[in-house]
């Protein structure tokens, strides 16, 4: 190798390590949180009565948010700040993906379906910018107003109850403002926002090489494999955030592997997040 390639190699490796930090704000850290009770909760009813007072104001309720540069690497947190929850564990995990199918010309796109800040997309659209690839599409599926209601019969999706924090629920304009802070907001992104039913069967993707899901919920994540799998080239991705965490996602993606007979080992990245290689 010569000194200009390892020098070339040294700063694509410092700007993505760069990236995790700054997305995942483990760089910084973090004081203070905005405060919501939950919704449907007495306080809730209390403080929206109050917040109309200190919108007047200028002024927002926080509480102390005690940061932990061991939990946001694991991703264990809900970041105040941060434009990804999913941790450096995760992160690395994504990039030694886009990585091998940039490395072995695996064709086709990457998407994450379920994307909150946008912190994993943009974080993709980085290596494929860093690695000089003009030739993939980041596809950005999300809601882009928190999660779906969990049909009634789904007791696991119930119990978990995403669908009522306000929290998870990020506007579209949010998200890619996210994106143009990092000046990665160009026409290698693309959007696809509405609920995945609504969207995914007939997204205007033709072929993918990293499909990462992060909807949390059983038909959030069955629909995204439905819809998404067969586009999938041999030697491509399939990473799920919560397979370890939540059950209606476990459920989901076992319930999927078994119907399509795929036998390829589905491996642990951390403590929630697993994955699999297509095999041809």
């Amino acid at each position: 190798m010569s000194t200009t390639e390892g020098a070339e190699r040294g700063a694509q490796a410092l700007y993505i390590d760069l990236m995790k930090d700054a997305l995942t704000r483990y760089a910084f850290g973090e004081s203070w949180q905005h405060y919501e009770p939950k919704r449907g909760s007495w306080r809730h009813f209390v403080y929206r009565q109050g917040k109309r007072v200190l919108d007047r104001k200028n002024l927002e309720l926080v509480s102390r948010f005690t940061f932990s540069a061991d939990v946001r690497a694991e991703g264990k947190d809900w970041p105040p700040e941060a434009d990804t929850m999913i941790g450096l564990r995760r992160l690395d995990n994504l990039e030694r993906c886009v990585r091998d199918v940039i490395e072995q010309n695996v064709p086709g796109d990457l998407i994450e379906t379920g994307v909150w800040r946008g912190g994993a997309c943009i974080f993709m659209r980085a290596v494929l910018k860093a690695y000089g690839i003009e030739d993939r599409i980041v596809w950005v599926a999300d809601s882009f107003r928190g999660l779906p209601k969990a049909d009634a019969g789904r007791l696991d999706d119930i119990e978990d109850a995403l669908w009522t924090y306000d929290f998870l629920a990020v506007p579209l304009d949010s998200v890619k403002a996210n994106f143009a802070r990092y000046r990665l907001l160009d026409d290698q992104v693309r959007f696809l926002p509405g609920w995945f039913q609504d969207t995914l069967p007939s997204a205007p993707v033709e072929r993918l090489a990293v499909l990462r899901l992060d909807g949390d919920m059983y038909d959030s994540t069955m629909i995204a494999l439905r819809s998404l799998y067969p586009k999938l080239s041999p030697g491509g991705y399939v990473i799920v955030d919560d397979y370890n965490a939540i059950r209606g996602c476990k459920q989901a993606v076992d319930e999927f592997r078994a119907e399509h007979a795929i036998s390829a080992p589905l491996e642990a990245v951390d403590w929630t997040c697993s994955y699999w290689q297509k095999e041809p």
